[in-house]
């Protein structure tokens, strides 16, 4: 994965953060969506990750992230490289922890950030999306039970 996070300038990214593993899965799925965007992914520098993305432009974050504040302030730091350097159009996430400084320094920067809740998780709010809620442009959520806990959502339906 590629280390460096280059200065651009023009054209706007789409920034699609998320943990390897589930997460990173249901952003691919949102391919049809993003394709024709120029685009930006952050993920963990995992042989999987780096096999999905391959051909992408991908910046390596910090893991773990849970319990680790080491790494939340690591991923707070990229965050703020990230978003300094470059032209974000959006902020799009599934979680998990490396979301959070993505999403809260996106928000007060005034880029719009769009959370889409994982789909295994109907009847309880995901930590990630609890921290994130305050500082979303848009909540979406794959099940309409889900609105239970995130009145405000947009159910899209299941990402796979």
């Amino acid at each position: 994965m590629d280390n460096t996070i280059e200065e651009t300038v023009g054209q706007p990214v789409l920034l699609l953060v998320g943990s390897s593993g589930g997460h990173l899965a249901q952003l691919l799925a949102l391919r049809p969506w993003y394709e024709t965007w120029r685009r930006c992914w952050v993920t963990f520098d995992t042989p999987e990750a780096v096999s999905l993305l391959a051909g992408e432009e991908v910046i390596p974050a910090h893991h773990p992230t849970t319990r680790n504040v080491r790494n939340l302030l690591r991923n707070t730091l990229l965050a703020a490289r990230v978003l300094r350097r470059r032209q974000v159009a959006a902020v799009v996430t599934t979680g998990a922890g490396v979301a959070v400084p993505f999403v809260v320094l996106a928000r007060l920067r005034r880029i719009p950030t769009v959370y889409i809740e994982v789909y295994d998780r109907i009847d309880t709010p995901t930590l990630t999306a609890r921290l994130c809620r305050p500082f979303l442009s848009a909540m979406l959520v794959q099940w309409e039970e889900q609105r239970r806990q995130y009145p405000e959502a947009t159910v899209v339906g299941t990402l796979l």
